[in-house]
């Protein structure tokens, strides 16, 4: 239990210090532009934190997913915000809106905000298979966690081309009730669902394998 604790103290940290990287790139970014443009970064990461604060408090309160409707809620709120974390890498796209001269250093600088919203994502997909596994059969552990890519997949359909926020299904649950209805016949939503939910579970099952080898 000691080892493990200190494990995720450790990577903790650097990811702490990934995400002040990041930060301080930004403040670099906005003295030399003086624009406050990409501070929308910040909120997106921040975004992008919740489900893996979520399964940190489950690692440490494993006897809150062992209950049956805790255990239910807090997997549904996990999965609520899960699209946040690769929802970043779309930020790509505001690149091209801001006209900078200084084209490299915002590459750079949604590159590694973009790296640290997956990174949190993917080390969240790995607290709750293991948290799910020690629920359920191993097989079905991985399909719930397959589901849950594609769905974050379809999440990030639904958050860059419909404009929803994870906390709409409260807010406005029924207007978007309609518009995911409405958006199942549109191709565009299967590729977006294929290409980012398949990617998010190949990065899965690839981050899987490492820690694998490294436990042996």
């Amino acid at each position: 239990m000691q080892i493990v604790l200190s494990k995720i103290n450790t990577q903790n940290i650097n990811l702490g210090l990934s995400i002040c990287f990041g930060l301080l790139l930004l403040a670099l970014r906005m003295k030399l532009a003086n624009s406050f443009f990409y501070l929308f970064l910040i909120w997106n990461l921040f975004l992008a934190t919740v489900p893996y604060l979520i399964t940190q408090v489950l690692r440490y309160k494993k006897k809150v997913f062992e209950s049956n409707p805790l255990g239910i809620l807090s997997f549904l709120t996990w999965l609520f915000f899960l699209p946040n974390s690769p929802y970043i890498i779309t930020d790509f796209i505001h690149i091209r809106h801001e006209g900078s001269s200084l084209i490299w250093l915002d590459l750079f600088l949604v590159f590694v905000f973009a790296i640290n919203g997956l990174l949190l994502g993917l080390l969240s997909l790995m607290d709750m298979f293991a948290l799910l596994k020690n629920r359920f059969d191993e097989r079905y552990a991985h399909s719930i966690i397959f589901i849950s890519c594609m769905l974050s997949g379809y999440g990030i359909y639904l958050g860059k081309f419909l404009r929803f926020n994870s906390w709409d299904i409260l807010t406005k649950p029924i207007i978007l009730t309609t518009k995911i209805f409405q958006s199942l016949i549109e191709t565009e939503v299967w590729a977006t669902t294929l290409a980012f939910g398949g990617f998010l579970w190949i990065l899965f099952r690839f981050l899987q394998s490492v820690s694998s080898k490294c436990k042996n």
